[in-house]
């Protein structure tokens, strides 16, 4: 299991809390292999770049114009965290339902 976030995200230190087993890979060091963001990016969609991260907010018009691709890639505090793989599923944010899913399959 990989959590794909950000060491210092509060809600990601739940996750890994929570499923102390995962191992943690930090987007801004490590990034996201191409091929988990583009099947991310098609179960979730848009849901996938946090428009209210001050990442988001730093960006001018043209900037937040780019593909959401595109953008996680270059900024990778963009993504909305948590993302989770776990036996071929993606899971994305930490809540009960994500927590009680996930650990269904466990």
């Amino acid at each position: 299991m990989v959590i794909y976030g950000l060491k210092n995200c509060d809600t990601c230190r739940k996750a890994l809390k929570a499923l102390p087993q995962a191992q943690l890979c930090d987007v801004r060091a490590d990034g996201v292999p191409d091929e988990v963001l583009a099947t991310a990016f098609e179960q979730f969609g848009e849901a996938l770049l946090n428009t209210r991260s001050t990442t988001w907010r730093g960006l001018d018009a043209q900037q937040r114009e780019a593909a959401p691709l595109d953008l996680i890639k270059s900024y990778p505090a963009l993504m909305k965290r948590p993302l989770l793989s776990l036996n071929n599923q993606l899971f994305l944010g930490w809540n009960k339902e994500v927590e009680a899913e996930v650990k269904a399959l466990l």
